[in-house]
């Protein structure tokens, strides 16, 4: 929350973004509103090759009374176009599936079209807009074996 790394984290330069620092204040809240969301909660997207931070990916809250769950994901610029999103968000999805989540619902800016090709590429679908953002979601059901 206050933007400094404690003694031995590594962070890329950028991080936390002005997103990671929104999706602690959300978590935080939701714990105290409600209690712990898990396993619902928010992660930081690491680099394999040197655990430096370079982003952020979880969900907003827990699952609603219907199984869904709302996402969102971000990085650092320096580490754009390399990947990481479309991973990030592809094990999101896995997660929430093996924890029941039967919705995963996103959105992004319009003019944000790479992260579109981010979601579309994980299988979620456009699922409507508004006038600030699109709407993408995928949704398990019992027909390809349920949640």
């Amino acid at each position: 929350m206050a933007g400094t790394p404690d003694a031995g984290a590594r962070w890329a330069s950028g991080y936390p973004t002005d997103g990671d620092v929104l999706a602690a204040r959300r978590y935080l809240a939701a714990c105290a509103d409600t209690g712990d969301p898990h396993p619902f909660g928010n992660f930081e997207i690491r680099l394999r090759e040197d655990g430096r931070a370079v982003g952020g990916a979880g969900f907003h809250g827990p699952a609603d009374e219907d199984g869904a769950v709302t996402i969102g994901y971000g990085l650092v610029p320096s580490a754009r176009g390399r990947g990481y999103a479309s991973e990030a968000l592809r094990e999101l999805l896995r997660f929430a599936r093996a924890h029941g989540a039967t919705r995963v619902k996103g959105d992004a800016d319009h003019d944000n079209l790479a992260s579109h090709r981010v979601m579309t590429a994980a299988g979620m679908r456009p699922a409507g807009q508004d006038e600030r953002v699109r709407y993408f979601e995928i949704v398990w059901g019992d027909e390809d074996g349920g949640a």
